[in-house]
């Protein structure tokens, strides 16, 4: 039980950091279970990697709670309407995920191994490269003036990330990104799409695997949500700031190094 519950934090930490950067929470947690031959165990459940994430989310609802609510008295009524429209938009980009993630969720859990998650780190670790160096004109600079056309397009690059490995945020920023939004609009708005996402997916693997847990896993459970919150208040304060001053070359790198890593590890483990 001791031994779960420091797993739980570590994983935690893990979650927390990863969620909100673009270098994949999911990639690193299925690698980190690998590291830690987390296997069998209550924190190597899918129920517990995903439910960890709504500790994740719930960070996104603390830090931006009166942006993200409609009814905020502080608001005017312009504020408030323009608050229903961000989530008209994050509904309508969050569609095309919904309808993949329920027809291959089953199978694209055939991919959750580090052969998939080292290729796809490095493959978004190049096109971040990419798109940083063509990312010159900016269209989109804050969410206000977003299309909805533009949300549906974010969606669909929002699809890309059912593949283990590819990161949710880090499709959807690339994706703002290459079809004109600055880094921030592209942060900010793939933060507000993991709130019915997250929420989504976590509902689905309860509903699969069934909430019957054991005392014990409710208080490890618990304490990687708890982990996780906290973290993430401090990732995504981290990552807002820094896009303000910085592009994220240093995430397409960290991510072409990680999995080439993570390549010569698995491969020299398989010789020795």
């Amino acid at each position: 039980m001791f031994l779960e519950i420091l797993k739980s934090i570590f994983l935690g930490v893990v979650e927390g950091i990863t969620e909100w950067l673009p270098i994949s929470s999911t990639g690193h947690m299925i690698l980190v279970n690998e590291f830690i031959r987390n296997e069998g165990c209550f924190t190597a459940s899918d129920l517990y990697l995903y439910v960890i994430q709504l500790g994740a989310i719930l960070a996104v609802v603390t830090l931006y709670f009166r942006k993200l609510n409609p009814f905020a008295l502080s608001k005017t009524e312009e504020e408030r309407t323009d608050t229903w429209k961000m989530w008209f938009k994050v509904i309508v980009a969050c569609i095309p995920a919904a309808v993949a993630g329920l027809i291959l969720n089953d199978y694209m859990e055939h991919f959750e191994n580090w052969q998939v998650v080292s290729a796809t780190l490095i493959v978004y670790g190049v096109a971040f490269l990419i798109a940083e160096k063509h990312h010159k004109k900016t269209t989109v600079t804050d969410i206000n003036s977003m299309s909805y056309k533009t949300a549906v397009m974010i969606g669909l690059f929002q699809v890309l990330s059912i593949i283990p490995g590819t990161s949710r945020s880090g499709a959807t920023i690339l994706g703002a990104m290459l079809i004109g939004c600055s880094r921030s609009v592209a942060a900010e708005f793939s933060f507000f799409l993991a709130i019915p996402v997250m929420f989504g997916v976590s509902l689905l693997k309860i509903v699969k695997n069934g909430l019957t847990m054991s005392g014990g896993e409710v208080a490890v459970l618990l304490t990687g949500m708890a982990v996780a919150y906290a973290v993430s208040m401090a990732a995504i304060k981290f990552l807002m700031n820094y896009v303000r001053k910085h592009d994220f070359k240093a995430f397409g790198y960290y991510r072409i190094i990680l999995g080439i890593c993570v390549i010569a590890y698995f491969s020299l483990t398989a010789i020795f």
